[in-house]
């Protein structure tokens, strides 16, 4: 990882007035490379610049779990695939992050499922009574001639009266010296300041702080209280060390004191993950998280800063905590975190998702899930209500991409078998889809099946499956992955331009831009 020495530099002081005048950063981004492509106006893009603060890459102490990517997998052995659903967005964030930054991420910085539920996609609304709506699309695969990609779209309904319910929130915030810096402590303000104007006026909101030790800076505040709550966010101060454990059994003990039986029951934590006092490794942290979830209340983890992050911690504790995780780089995440999708993130409509994806012999005879690696689940857990599957919001989008090897590719995956014979069925199906959910007050789960035919099957992809192909290549091309074949970040750029209103969505463009910026730090390396 290359020194940040020779990037922009921004003072405290211009930084904190930044946030409010993003336009005024676009000068020290890197300069635009002179990719060929389709020529946009970027002025709304320029709105999301992120003012980053430049370090010595030597004191650099990020951590990120490592990732075991897939391999293809054989249908005659390994006909089922499962996994836990997953609506976590931090990844894409930090990868722009670093990007604007002027360097490229970490390989294991890079989950592609993150990537891929960052952004927006036209699925179909559920029908009425059904909690999601399950789409596929299959078509030829950009980078390999002998596979198919496969596009699964779940988007889950829109619950208007579940968002007018009261909340019982605690904002979980870590002062601990390691917050001392402008992207940190004072982007968290802001954070929850844009939250604030959210709350309702039956609303309880309960203040938790923690560096050395924890304090309740405000416990039961009405949501219609919100000088009060201003006042106490604006007047929290960074310094000392990191016991974010005991902060973390505070929380959860003043939000069961105001658990609301039918209302939305929450803790929110802020910070870098950078735990050093009490209990901080990451199996110790599960553990707690896992029996703290028990009380039914969820969990929303917000990362801030660079070069101290603890990425793995902060995941772990929204995965096995019934919640989410967002890494929060500008005053502009922010507000699509905590506001513009403050539905999705703080209102489940459905906990513990599962998929389990059924391959037809007779039709396909392997498969490779892309992402997903540390949400897969043995199989036989796919029905076991004790085992711990992801968290849907309202509204929430979850996208999954396959590579299929159909039976008429000339790819080989070894599936030769001695002693055992794969029955075919004579199903016309090429796949069934199963999802297992629970309602979010209910420990016993529901299960549906969403059978897959040839009628998925597409001669062009429509512009969801373009662009949620684009940015599966770019995360291979990033984690330099065995299964890129021949992508590039031209055919990206091509594929991306071959779709008519990426310029009307803001996100899209603005990823289209660092896809042309990683190609220009990419031949710089």
């Amino acid at each position: 990882m290359k020194n940040r020495s020779s990037f922009c530099k921004v003072s405290t002081g211009m930084l904190i007035f930044a946030l409010s005048t993003p336009a005024l950063l676009v000068g020290c981004s890197s300069p635009q490379p002179k990719t060929e492509g389709a020529v946009y106006d970027t002025g709304k893009v320029a709105e999301y610049a992120t003012p980053y603060v430049s370090y010595d890459a030597n004191y650099n102490t990020e951590e990120y779990n490592a990732i075991d990517e897939s391999n293809f997998k054989a249908v005659a052995t390994s006909p089922l695939s499962t996994f836990a659903a997953d609506v976590d967005t931090a990844s894409y964030a930090n990868i722009r992050r670093f990007i604007n930054s002027g360097e490229l991420p970490p390989a294991d910085a890079v989950r592609i499922e993150e990537m891929l539920n960052y952004f927006h996609y036209d699925y179909p609304q559920p029908n009425e009574g059904e909690p999601f709506s399950v789409t596929t699309e299959i078509s030829a695969c950009p980078w390999n001639p002998d596979t198919k990609l496969m596009m699964v779209g779940m988007q889950a309904k829109q619950v208007d009266e579940l968002e007018k319910k009261p909340s019982n929130l605690v904002f979980l915030i870590d002062v601990s010296g390691s917050m001392d810096s402008p992207d940190k402590l004072p982007l968290v303000k802001n954070a929850f300041l844009l939250l604030c104007e959210q709350l309702k006026e039956n609303d309880t909101i309960s203040i938790v702080t923690y560096a050395g030790s924890d304090q309740v800076v405000l416990e039961g505040a009405k949501g219609s209280d919100s000088k009060e709550i201003m006042t106490a966010i604006e007047d929290l101060e960074a310094g000392g060390s990191t016991a974010g454990s005991e902060g973390i059994k505070t929380a959860y003990e003043i939000a069961r004191k105001y658990f609301k039986a039918d209302g939305n029951n929450r803790v929110i934590l802020a910070t870098d993950g950078d735990l050093n006092v009490g209990i901080t490794s990451e199996g110790e942290l599960t553990r707690l998280i896992k029996k703290e979830k028990e009380s039914g209340v969820f969990l929303s983890v917000l990362g801030f800063g660079t070069e101290n992050i603890k990425d793995n911690k902060m995941e772990a504790l929204a995965d096995n905590g019934n919640g989410n995780y967002s890494y929060i780089d500008s005053r502009f995440e922010a507000k699509k975190v905590l506001s513009e999708e403050l539905g999705a993130n703080f209102f489940t409509v459905a906990k513990d998702v599962k998929f389990q994806l059924e391959f037809n012999p007779k039709f396909i005879k392997g498969y490779r899930l892309i992402g997903y690696e540390n949400r897969i689940m043995d199989d036989e857990d796919f029905k076991d209500d004790t085992k711990d599957g992801g968290e849907i919001g309202s509204s929430h989008r979850v996208t999954v991409l396959y590579e299929i090897v159909d039976k008429d590719s000339p790819m080989d995956i070894g599936s030769d078998l001695k002693y055992q014979s794969s029955a075919v069925t004579e199903s016309s199906d090429l796949l069934n889809i199963a999802v297992r959910y629970k309602e979010p007050d209910s420990e016993t789960s529901k299960e549906l099946n969403y059978p897959v035919t040839t009628e998925a099957i597409k001669t062009e992809m429509s512009d969801n499956m373009k662009f949620a192909s684009a940015v599966a290549e770019t995360g291979m091309l990033l984690r330099d992955s065995e299964f890129k074949g021949k992508s590039s970040y031209d055919s990206v750029v091509s594929l991306l331009d071959s779709i008519p209103d990426i310029k009307n969505d803001t996100s899209k463009l603005e990823f289209l831009l660092l896809v042309k910026k990683m190609a220009t730090l990419t031949k710089e390396q």
